[in-house]
């Protein structure tokens, strides 16, 4: 089967050196530790592409939701982030371009398609129930009335992620490895699937995760912080928004302050997981109001810029394919899931991982979103700022490098 065309303003995902993959193996790279991913990154080739020169000490800060596009545009209430932008990398984010998605590969130095988290929602194959990767729950029927209720997913998170983290790697060869964080991420599902290794240290707000590192690093090691205020605020009220660009300025003083604090010689790789884009309302699809849309169609998982359609048990899916292009039109590339596997969109792909796939996948174009009403609540769907897709602003994120 052919790889499909991808349309003006599509970027074709990446798991290579110049992509969010190679982040953790250039930061161990930086370290002195040798280590090859399951998908090949070497960690010396990694820091050599991604400039990371060798060091004691290393700060791995991911601001969730701060594309490059993004940083570029409003740049102004990122004074800070905005003078490290002359030496800043173009790094590709993974398809689907989200945040279950990109914590993996990004954990992990391979792709959705080893690590096993491919959308913000996905059928479990083993169940057949909709799973919620972050929260790490699951809707054993969720077009069922009164089955809505979510539970522990009925999958350990070792059980779906198998590869090893960069983290427990560093760990395991003696460095001092720390990730402080909210509570409520301390052993989560999410936490154990993709940032395994670290020691968990506690800390609510970022600043104080800041001064977590700050301590840490009085001595080698690695610190990785997340930050994820930026794209909450966009969620809710859209990446052109005042309060956008408030919670980017709050973010870009604790960057600095994180920056002034270090000990001398330590690295700071400072990078996001996707961009975000402003949704249309008026481009969006409802598959709920849709018969074209509904029919033949199983569940629906992934989110409004990239769905994943799971077709009903002997339904034609080239056929539910043809109807899916003919209501979407410009408004979203429909491909098989044997065309965006063979294409590279979710990397390399583990056997255990491909039935989670939807049967179709769905990548919006412009400020489309497609959705299901039955699935999505209706603040979901009015959500202003929203990302997954193949666009530039959505896949490029920076990497912004700074030596105490």
């Amino acid at each position: 089967m052919t790889a499909p065309d991808l349309v003006a303003g599509f970027v074709a995902p990446s798991y290579g050196t110049e992509s969010l993959a190679a982040v953790l193996p250039a930061a161990a790279g930086a370290l002195g530790l040798e280590l090859t991913t399951a998908t090949g990154l070497r960690s010396g080739e990694c820091a050599a592409a991604l400039g990371a020169p060798a060091t004691e000490r290393v700060v791995v800060v991911l601001v969730d939701g701060l594309g490059l596009h993004n940083l570029v545009e409003r740049g102004g209430h990122a004074p800070f982030l905005r003078s490290l932008l002359g030496d800043a990398r173009s790094l590709t984010s993974s398809f689907p371009s989200t945040t279950a998605a990109a914590l993996a590969t990004l954990g992990t130095g391979t792709s959705p398609g080893r690590a096993g988290l491919v959308g913000y929602t996905q059928r479990n194959p083993a169940t057949g129930g909709l799973a919620t990767m972050v929260s790490w729950t699951e809707q054993s029927d969720p077009y069922r009335p009164g089955t809505k209720l979510s539970r522990p997913m009925p999958v350990t998170p070792e059980d779906l992620q198998r590869e090893p983290t960069v983290l427990q790697a560093l760990a395991a060869a003696g460095v001092r490895v720390v990730a402080p964080g909210p509570r409520k991420f301390d052993g989560s599902g999410m936490t154990r699937a993709v940032l395994r290794g670290p020691a968990y240290v506690v800390a609510e707000t970022f600043g104080h995760r800041v001064d977590v590192a700050v301590r840490t690093l009085r001595e080698p090691g690695l610190v990785y912080l997340y930050h994820g205020d930026v794209d909450k605020t966009g969620h809710q009220h859209g990446p052109d928004s005042w309060q956008w660009g408030d919670a980017l300025e709050a973010a870009d003083a604790d960057l600095r302050r994180l920056v002034r604090s270090l000990p001398p010689g330590t690295l700071v790789l400072i990078t996001a997981d996707h961009g975000q884009v402003a949704s249309d309302p008026d481009l969006q699809h409802d598959v709920t109001t849709s018969p074209e849309l509904a029919r033949d169609v199983a569940l629906l998982g992934g989110e409004p810029r990239a769905t994943h359609v799971y077709v009903e048990p002997g339904a034609d899916p080239d056929a539910v394919a043809a109807r899916w292009r003919e209501v979407l039109g410009e408004d979203a590339v429909v491909v098989r899931r044997e065309e965006a596997v063979g294409a590279g969109w979710f990397g390399p792909v583990a056997d255990h991982v491909r039935e989670a796939i939807g049967d179709l996948v769905v990548a919006a174009t412009g400020r489309a979103t497609v959705v299901d009403s039955r699935l999505h609540t209706a603040e979901a769907r009015a959500m202003p700022g929203v990302h997954g897709s193949l666009t530039e602003t959505e896949m490029y994120v920076p990497l912004l490098a700074v030596v105490v």
